[in-house]
């Protein structure tokens, strides 16, 4: 640790001899209706985005895409194409979409109580 900080934990202002900063790590930990809400939005997104590729590969290469990578009859540059193509935008889909739930979980107004 450097001399003139001190940590009282995750998400605790650390004091340093330039003053006291907020510690800015995200808490991950998250309740059971975030979690839900998180995952449900990366199934949709990924439905969608699985459904959005196909459609564009058919479009673009106008043949359907492989079904199985390991099939003799696939080319390897068409089958590590399709893979790549699938990794980015599912894994794009899947965090743009916890990110939309979550912050509007984050920005929601808190329900009023009697």
């Amino acid at each position: 640790m450097i001399a003139g900080e001190m940590s009282k934990g995750r998400g605790a202002p650390v004091a340093s001899g330039r003053g006291i900063r907020e510690d800015r790590m995200s808490d991950k930990r998250g309740d059971g209706a975030s979690k839900a809400i998180g995952a449900a939005a990366a199934f949709a997104a990924a439905f969608v985005a699985r459904k959005v590729i196909t459609v564009g590969w058919k479009r673009i290469t106008g043949k359907e895409p492989p079904s199985d990578p390991q099939d003799p009859l696939v080319g390897t540059g068409e089958a590590v194409g399709y893979a790549i193509v699938m990794g980015v935008v599912m894994g794009a889909a899947r965090v743009l979409a916890i990110r939309a739930a979550t912050g509007r979980m984050r920005h929601a107004p808190a329900e009023p109580t009697d």
